[in-house]
């Protein structure tokens, strides 16, 4: 085969001779030697600099994850539900009495329920599954990338990977993405070992991966499908009418992994099953099309809260939308580091190999990354729907890649003019653009800055000057540029990494970087401090209470609209801190929209006495407000609304018939209270609800909580 870049390896190991020698099993001592050593041809150096990878990952992702207690509670909470009960394992219901599912697929959840199953319930045992999904991909991204290519290339795709901030931040994290990213990344190592000999079985297994990834994320999954496809229909050594049979065939499969649990859902009869959250009709079909699919394009997603809204009256309901959002103050510290390098990179290895035969492997890999990268960061940053920082983290194992081959592919030809001109704009695009990225945090380790531009800048000098003097490098400097320019990359994102790892990192919408969501003055996209509304604190489509990160509005008023319901606790009133009950931790509180409170022991007392007698110990208006609650005292609580109290669940004749029926104790005032944050207005259903219970209940105080209990009506 024709190769495009010397690094390329000549191929997959040859089978032992003869069908006898696949029935000899290795003694364990053998084993683990081979383990310790990998491939006879590698240099020593390769396994041990793999394993040192894979245990810096390690470390980077589990060092301190207690200090997050539960991250986002909101899944935390389905977690405990569902390792407490089987049916709520199956639906991902939020409560183990099986009210409401989560807003997503389980299969995330599924993940951590086993580990909580076997472990108990705790910090831990919620976030370590992820930490492990983590290791598993750059592993998994190592061992693609090395089938065709050098240990180099493998292993700095690899470390690219790990060290990108955001995926630091999500696999430390509960979200459904690191389980995505993982099932994403085992569906490219099946395609790549599909392509080398147009593998029926790898090719169908590489849709079953991605089919898994649909009960992660949903549609979100897709995105890599175009690149999948396209580089198998390229590369793979097969007639064409065989490669498009064995794609369609690969569609089945993954259409088969994705749709099971989806048919049991829609074939289950309503009645006995819990309500699908995120839906305004009681259908998966609808979550799926709707506020997990074409909602997050288009920006018409039922039920959901609006956004902050585009720059200047522009873009989308959830921030400005255009081909540079990957790069700006809410992306860019994320993910964006090595996006220019990697785009360069990617057009330089192309241009390379645009004469090479069909099924060149470097053209290929290319191909496969390339599109992942392209086709996910270009849906990304047009969607006008929910799209949230973290969401890059799906750009993380292509950008590691493009950088692992397409950097050590050009730098074995760094003794041609263009090979090293392009070299050079990939590091000078590197150390410029880490530069602008550390200087929005101008105060934090300002010496970073400096130092990037030293190293970047002498690597560029020492390469250029070798180009224009024509003097070959020798071996010893050769290592020790490459060494820099790696380092130079490197900086930027590795300290924020660090930083991303140091941090505590709760509520819904975590964010990577040295302050992260929540921190000083940054809100929700790191600004400058009070007064920029939903992205810096004070205010957010007219109410007050102050925004994210605490804000400087006075309480009760707004700069736009009505005072916030409650005066000092923000949208959603009640009690806690200022500005903490909708979106931050309360103390005693119920929390709000975004983050869960912590009840106080009091209420929790409370709750706990004669829980028995109750499906529902207390109903509170979304997820977030129930989620605290239900993880303190191990008892179901009742999501109104679901997670952002808009689902139209339950209506108000049900949610009497419950009271009526006594199978709920408490009703929890305060938190999302049902509040859209798009327009200011309570949802009809959790409205209702809480005007109803003010009439027919007393409210009293039990730790700072307002409470009404359903079982003693007023007078």
């Amino acid at each position: 085969m024709t190769t495009t870049f010397p690094d390329q390896a000549a191929g997959v190991p040859p089978a032992p001779a003869g069908p006898a020698a696949t029935q000899v099993r290795q003694p364990p001592a053998r084993w683990a030697r081979r383990l310790l050593r990998g491939r006879e041809a590698d240099q020593p150096w390769v396994r041990p600099a793999l394993l040192a990878l894979l245990t810096a990952t390690a470390l980077l992702y589990s060092w301190g994850l207690g200090r997050s207690g539960w991250a986002n509670a909101f899944y935390s909470a389905a977690v405990q539900a569902g390792s407490t009960s089987w049916k709520a394992f199956f639906f991902g219901s939020s409560d183990a009495s099986n009210f409401i599912t989560v807003d997503k697929p389980p299969a995330s959840l599924w993940v951590a329920e086993i580990f909580v199953r076997l472990f108990g319930l705790n910090s831990w045992s919620v976030l370590v599954p992820q930490a492990l999904e983590g290791v598993a991909a750059v592993g998994v991204l190592y061992a693609t990338v090395r089938r065709w290519f050098s240990p180099g290339a493998a292993l700095l795709a690899g470390a690219v990977f790990a060290t990108t901030p955001v995926a630091v931040l999500m696999f430390r994290f509960n979200n459904p993405d690191s389980l995505l990213v993982l099932l994403l990344v085992l569906g490219a190592y099946a395609t790549v070992r599909a392509v080398e000999n147009a593998s029926t079985r790898w090719i169908v297994w590489a849709g079953v991966f991605v089919g898994f990834g649909f009960l992660a994320k949903m549609m979100q999954t897709f995105l890599v499908v175009p690149a999948f496809a396209l580089t198998y229909l390229l590369a793979a050594p097969a007639p064409l009418r065989r490669r498009i049979g064995q794609l369609l065939l690969a569609g089945v499969a993954m259409l088969v992994a994705a749709g099971w649990w989806v048919a049991a859902v829609e074939l289950w009869p309503k009645s006995s099953r819990p309500y699908i959250g995120g839906s305004q009709n009681n259908s998966v079909l609808n979550l799926i099309f709707g506020y997990n699919g074409f909602g997050r394009l288009n920006g018409n997603e039922a039920g959901s809260v609006g956004g902050m809204g585009g720059a200047g009256g522009t873009g989308g309901r959830w921030g400005a939308t255009g081909l540079t959002r990957m790069f700006n103050s809410e992306m860019g510290g994320q993910v964006s580091w090595l996006i220019p390098a990697a785009l360069i990179l990617l057009i330089g290895g192309l241009a390379f190999g645009w004469r090479a035969p069909r099924t060149d492997r470097t053209r290929a890999a290319l191909a496969l990354w390339g599109g992942w990268l392209l086709v996910t960061g270009i849906t990304l940053s047009l969607a006008q729907g929910i799209i949230h920082p973290y969401y890059t983290v799906a750009l993380a194992p292509a950008i590691g890649a493009v950088i692992g081959i397409g950097g050590t592919g050009l730098w074995r030809r760094r003794g041609q003019f263009a090979a090293a001109l392009l070299l050079a704009m990939a590091l000078a695009a590197t150390t410029a653009w880490a530069y602008v990225l550390l200087s929005r945090t101008p105060s934090w380790h300002p010496w970073l800055r400096p130092l990037v531009l030293l190293l970047g800048g002498a690597a560029i000098v020492a390469l250029i000057l070798s180009l224009v003097l024509s003097v070959p490098l020798a071996r010893r400097a050769a290592v020790v540029m490459a060494a820099v320019s790696i380092v130079a990359g490197a900086t930027g994102p590795a300290a924020y990494a660090v930083a991303t790892a140091s941090a505590t990192h709760t509520g819904a919408i975590p964010s990577a970087g040295p302050t992260g969501f929540g921190g000083p003055g940054r809100g929700f996209a790191g600004g400058p401090g009070p007064g920029r509304g939903f992205a810096g604190g004070g205010w957010m489509n007219g109410f007050t209470g102050g925004g994210f990160a605490g804000g400087s509005i006075p309480p009760g008023t707004s700069p736009g609209g009505p005072a916030a319901q409650g005066g000092t606790a923000g949208l959603a009133g009640g009690f806690g801190r200022r500005g903490g009950a909708m979106f931050g931790r309360t103390a005693g509180g119920l929390g709000g929209l975004l983050n869960a409170g912590t009840p106080s022991a009091a209420l929790v007392t409370a709750l706990r006495a004669d829980a028995g007698r109750y499906i529902w110990v207390a109903a509170a208006v979304g997820s977030n407000s129930a989620a605290g609650v239900q993880l303190a005292t191990g008892d179901p609580v009742m999501a109104i609304g679901g997670f952002n109290g808009t689902d139209p669940t339950p209506t108000l004749a049900q949610f009497q018939e419950y009271v009526s029926q006594r199978k709920i104790h408490y009703f929890m005032g305060g938190g999302g209270m049902g509040m859209a944050m798009g327009g200011g207005q309570p949802s009809g259903t959790a409205s209702a609800i809480t005007a109803w219970v003010q009439q027919n209940f007393s409210q009293t105080t039990i730790g700072g909580t307002t409470v009404y209990d359903l079982t003693t009506p007023a007078g």
